[in-house]
């Protein structure tokens, strides 16, 4: 378990929400699955609701901004200036969905679409640091980018935020893990996936940390879920990836990954 008090440093992807079109169902979903307790996310902030474990912020959850979006889950990037951030994008070849604005007191964020066409958000903090628990049952753990153009997202990736990588593959797995430039901790990774149809996008894929892999996925199941990878043994422990009721995916694994 690690507990975050202070802004997550630049590059690391450190918060991820969620919008839905039944808002209640998906609060009872994740309610039973991880034991989320949700909390307003502030005056003004409308419906979008803050998922805490122990008192401390892991995740959002709120509707829709618009019908017929997708329903996923959207990894943010942390960043020192939104401001910058965004030019970096647009000069790197990216795309802006929603340039950077102020979230109320909580910080300053905009949304962005690389050049591998992966949607992806970044912020920086305020009031609201992004994920305070990590690396527990129901929280954050690891992000990565599953894309079909491994060159051009690594490229990207280290113009806009400066990050390095590691070299991760193996056996036609090919793999790299983001090192940050503060202090070139491994945060994320990105996947080259074939296996991606060709009428979907390069995506983010959200993990979460599981106590009981085979248990979670069991209830995820009994809750209206589709197991798009059933459990599996790994190197980094026993995982899973799951598709929820209302069509989001994300992954479940037992062994933590994400550094402060």
């Amino acid at each position: 378990m690690s507990t975050k008090i202070s802004s997550w440093p630049a590059a690391t992807p450190m918060w991820v929400d969620l919008g839905v079109d039944n808002l209640a169902a998906a609060k009872s979903f994740y309610a039973d699955l991880f034991g989320w307790e949700f909390v307003a996310g502030g005056q003004d902030a409308g419906e979008y609701l803050l998922a805490h474990l122990g008192g401390r912020a892991v995740a959002g959850v709120g509707p829709k901004q618009a019908p017929g979006m997708p329903t996923v889950w959207t990894t943010f990037l942390a960043s020192d200036n939104v401001d910058l951030t965004a030019r970096k994008i647009s000069a790197a070849g990216g795309e802006m969905i929603a340039p950077p604005f102020d979230v109320m007191e909580s910080g300053r964020m905009a949304l962005a679409v690389d050049t591998v066409g992966a949607a992806f958000g970044i912020w920086q903090a305020g009031t609201h640091i992004g994920a305070e628990r990590v690396n527990e049952h129901g929280s954050l753990c690891w992000n990565e980018l599953h894309t079909r153009d491994f060159t051009a997202a690594r490229s990207f990736y280290s113009e806009v935020f400066d990050v390095s990588y590691q070299d991760a593959s193996e056996d036609g797995f090919v793999y790299s893990t983001l090192r940050r430039p503060l202090d070139g901790r491994e945060v994320g990774g990105i996947q080259h996936d074939d296996d991606i149809p060709d009428a979907s996008p390069n995506y983010w894929l959200t993990w979460f940390a599981s106590d009981y892999v085979q248990g979670t996925a069991e209830r995820a199941v009994e809750l209206g879920s589709t197991l798009l990878m059933p459990v599996t043994e790994s190197p980094l422990g026993r995982m899973a990836i799951i598709q929820a009721p209302q069509g989001e995916v994300f992954g479940i694994i037992d062994a933590p990954r994400i550094n402060e």
